[in-house]
């Protein structure tokens, strides 16, 4: 569904509501086989994560607990990424020796994520993993494992 208010604004519809239903719960149901029997803590990075964490807790058959971190890569205005990655609101919740996911609505560059991996793993969780709703591998400077993709998409401003 296109608000009408942002219809004027939408070239085209990559990836209708259907769709974007039945693969949040296609991704819901394996990270609840992958972690059956175990703690799960999910780190979605805000804001753009939190609609896809809403849905994406909505489809999961465990038990599993949220938290939520701000950062930032981009300066003010911009569109394109700095690579600089200031933490600009911190988890409230130590995730030493715990499974964490954390849950994005895109990857492009991956600098920003591999960034924000790196102060993750200092702290040393049991397993870091990525689950993100787009993928835009053509724009990926840095080598990361994304462990969950809802879509792969073409090199277009979303």
């Amino acid at each position: 569904m296109v608000y009408k208010d942002y219809k004027k604004f939408l070239a085209e519809v990559l990836i209708n509501e259907q769709q974007l239903s039945q693969r949040i719960a296609e991704l819901g149901k394996q990270i609840s086989e992958d972690y059956a029997g175990q703690d799960l803590l999910l780190v979605c990075v805000l804001r753009g994560g939190v609609m896809f964490l809403t849905d994406l807790m909505r489809s999961l058959d465990l038990p599993h607990m949220i938290d939520f971190m701000a950062i930032s890569s981009y300066g003010v205005g911009a569109r394109q990424t700095t690579g600089t990655v200031r933490i600009t609101m911190d988890l409230t919740m130590d995730i030493y020796g715990r499974n964490v996911l954390v849950v994005e609505d895109i990857v492009d560059s991956g600098r920003t994520m591999a960034s924000l991996l790196e102060v993750l793993s200092t702290r040393q969780p049991k397993s870091l993993k990525i689950c993100t709703l787009l993928d835009k591998a053509a724009r990926r400077e840095v080598d990361i494992q994304l462990d969950y993709v809802g879509f792969n998409i073409e090199d277009k401003f979303v």
